[in-house]
């Protein structure tokens, strides 16, 4: 066993966070006697402890003695939506809603009872690299809960009749959701971004949901679920010798089965740009969506990148797309910019909801407002505005112990290192304007996106300035 501890900074600027809508708001006039901005005051410096287990888990604690009497357990497994075979596109979302229906020693009635009788909650969530069991509840149930979360992640049995239940449910909420046109520009622009790539299909289809079944599922969590490609993190009201004695009792007997998953490819960093118009007749708004591929998680772009996209979509309603789109020529309730980000490979997206009859008019304004920042560099005060919002938007994801535990499994399962935790908000602070422009210039070049626009075919005549749209029905 190896054990070693480690102390994570989070420096996170809390009048930062009261400024998180204000990334850009060059235009707003504030009263004259307001007082100056505080200083940024750092969050207590949590210090976590690592161990590796004889069987290969990861196990991480952060011990408080602050805050409510809470423990916070969270198992991450490498191996999420992109492992999934390609005919069954997003089988890890029902693997993850059954983890809890039922194991080999408990019934699903009996983890709700015994959850409940010590005041915590297990849920389970599928994403592009892995899935993560998380579980929180009072500290003084510590023990029970880890032993609960161990025997929900290791022996989940996959009753067939949760299993059925479960389809029919994901069935009606995949109805739902086709339904809305977002939900098929998402779909739409991944696959223009990722093209045959494992994350451009991460969204379930109605034959993928009907075609999985109970062997699929258990065969797919015997593979992913095992000790040497998992880790465990434990936060709150604990000290680390007790966390890690309940983790070794709950987990230290836990074998791996067979061979792992073999890791997915690298996505591509480049790809030819597609127009693609999905038809949706009828329609009385369009939903446009533009992308590209990016970088991995932990690429030396992510940080800087991050900071030029707070400038030009993603630091709340006061952004550049925004105030565009939505203040000033009223498109849009709301235009937003991305990057999203994995362990192989990342994307932007920048995207709104509009009117039909400003569909080409509204792709021009995202034209514009990429290029403006590709060609004029960022000012100052607009910088400092931008590293704030950043800071206060970081601020307020990490402020509850629950939520640091999710984000260093998240961090994990995407090849971050646990100190990435304390260093988001010093390495933005450091992002010049210069950086930023460069960011502008190698992922938001117009003529390296995709564009895709869900809409009626008759919007199709205002976008011929913007390339050769190919029509597609709805739903392929």
């Amino acid at each position: 066993m190896r054990t070693t501890v480690k102390t994570l900074a989070l420096p996170l600027g809390l009048a930062g966070a009261l400024t998180a809508g204000a990334a850009g708001a060059a235009q707003t006039t504030l009263p004259k006697d307001l007082p100056p901005y505080g200083q940024d005051k750092p969050l207590p410096v949590p210090t976590i402890t690592q161990k590796t287990l004889d069987n290969g888990l990861t196990v991480w604690v952060l011990p408080r003695t602050d805050g409510p009497p809470k423990v916070d357990v969270v198992l991450a497994v490498r191996g999420g939506k992109a492992s999934d075979p390609a005919d069954l596109p997003a089988m890890s979302d029902l693997l993850a809603s059954l983890l809890t229906e039922g194991t080999r020693t408990r019934s699903a009635i009996q983890i709700a009872e015994q959850l409940q009788a010590i005041g915590a909650s297990i849920d389970a969530t599928a994403g592009n690299d892995g899935i993560t069991v998380s579980g929180s509840g009072l500290a003084s149930g510590a023990e029970r809960l880890v032993g609960l979360l161990a025997d929900v992640g290791i022996n989940a049995s996959f009753p067939e009749a949760e299993v059925k239940l479960a389809k029919a449910n994901a069935l009606q909420a995949l109805k739902a959701a086709e339904a809305q046109p977002s939900y098929q520009a998402s779909r739409a622009i991944a696959r223009a971004i990722y093209g045959d790539h494992p994350y451009g299909r991460t969204l379930a289809t109605e034959a993928s949901i009907g075609k999985t079944e109970r062997a699929a599922l258990a065969a797919a969590h015997t593979a992913r679920f095992r000790p040497d490609r998992a880790l465990l993190v434990v936060s709150g009201r604990i000290d680390a010798a007790t966390a890690l004695t309940y983790a070794n009792g709950a987990f230290g007997a836990w074998k791996a089965q067979g061979e792992a998953p073999a890791e997915i490819a690298a996505a591509p960093r480049e790809a030819k740009p597609q127009h693609v118009l999905v038809e949706r007749s009828g329609s009385v708004q369009s939903a446009v969506r533009l992308g590209r591929p990016v970088f991995a998680a932990n690429d030396a772009d992510e940080i800087p990148a991050a900071l030029a996209n707070t400038i030009l979509g993603g630091g709340g309603l006061d952004t550049r797309l925004n105030r565009n789109l939505r203040e000033d020529k009223g498109y849009t309730y709301g235009a937003y910019s991305s990057f999203s980000v994995a362990r192989r490979g990342g994307a932007f997206t920048s995207g709104a909801d509009v009117r039909n009859e400003v569909t080409g008019a509204a792709v021009g304004e995202f034209v514009k407002e990429l290029q403006k920042l590709i060609d004029t560099p960022v000012d100052a005060a607009e910088l400092e505005r931008a590293k704030r919002a950043a800071a206060g938007g970081y601020l307020f994801r990490n402020q509850l112990q629950s939520a640091v535990a999710r984000s260093l499994a998240a961090n994990w399962l995407v090849g971050r290192p646990p100190e990435y935790l304390g260093q988001f908000v010093p390495r933005t602070r450091e992002v010049t304007a210069e950086q930023v422009q460069t960011m502008a210039r190698r992922y938001f070049d117009p003529k390296t996106l995709s564009i895709v626009v869900v809409g009626d075919k008759a919007v199709a005549e205002q976008l011929g300035a913007y390339g050769s749209f190919g029509a597609t029905p709805a739903g392929d």
